[in-house]
């Protein structure tokens, strides 16, 4: 589908995608500003997971980056769940091009809403535990187990992936919400990148929107990341959440009335 850049639609999907980066590097949940917004642009669903990808890869990837330069992910440690996550994005994007565009009109709204409201009621686990879990069996089925099911979420949907992954990190491997976080953000990149890969061959990427947004997510992203690094994700949870539920509620009314 062919679809004008117009100059002004442009800034305004860049200056989405740039506060979308930054949170999405301090708490996760980027998706649930971009999509909307590549919605209500007029995108097609599946065009809008597809290049929501392509920009999210530029974000998700300058934030892993940061957090492995400051020593908060080992990929050697996290093989497993690379893997995983991996297996579990193709899996996850094949099947959402069986859905019809009508029905993932309808669908989308609903997830938004569910994913923001958990994301916003969901009680904080412990911050207190500093190092990496031990190595054994019951790790090896953690890794694969949350990797293959957020893997699958991300290259289904994607909305509130990396709060998802830090929570459930968090909660799984007693880890602190630094050491989540880098996980998260790393996990992200992997599923983003496997997920935009299918989109690509699918047809499913606008990339003059895309590429215009991933530039700004970088940004966002780079400045999310080390603040994140230094002050911890509370403070934009309120303000992020109450966005996120006036978008998702207005695509609802749209698309269920």
């Amino acid at each position: 589908m062919e679809l004008g850049l117009d100059l002004n639609l442009i800034l305004l999907l860049s200056t989405v995608a740039f506060a979308a980066g930054f949170i999405d590097a301090v708490a996760g949940g980027g998706g649930l500003l971009t999509i909307p917004a590549l919605l209500t642009a007029g995108l097609p669903p599946h065009l809008a997971l597809g290049t929501n990808k392509l920009a999210a890869s530029f974000g998700s990837f300058t934030a892993s980056w940061t957090f492995y330069r400051k020593q908060l992910f080992n990929p050697q440690f996290w093989r497993g769940s690379v893997l995983a996550t991996f297996i579990g994005a193709a899996a996850g994007t094949l099947a959402v091009d069986l859905f019809s565009a009508d029905l993932l009109n309808r669908i989308l709204p609903l997830v938004i809403v569910i994913i923001a409201l958990y994301t916003l009621l969901a009680p904080s686990p412990c911050d207190e535990q500093r190092g990496l879990p031990e190595k054994d069996r019951a790790l090896r089925t953690k890794q694969w187990s949350q990797g293959v099911s957020l893997g699958f979420y991300d290259g289904f949907a994607g909305p509130g992936t990396g709060a998802f992954w830090t929570v459930s990190s968090m909660v799984l491997y007693r880890m602190n919400i630094l050491l989540s976080s880098g996980l998260a953000r790393s996990m992200n990149f992997v599923s983003n990148a496997t997920s935009l890969g299918f989109f690509i061959g699918l047809g499913h990427v606008h990339f003059g929107i895309g590429l215009a947004m991933g530039l700004c997510l970088m940004a966002g992203a780079w400045i999310g990341a080390h603040s994140a690094i230094r002050f911890g994700s509370r403070f934009i949870r309120p303000v992020f959440i109450s966005v996120v539920l006036i978008i998702a509620g207005k695509l609802a009314v749209e698309a269920w009335l």
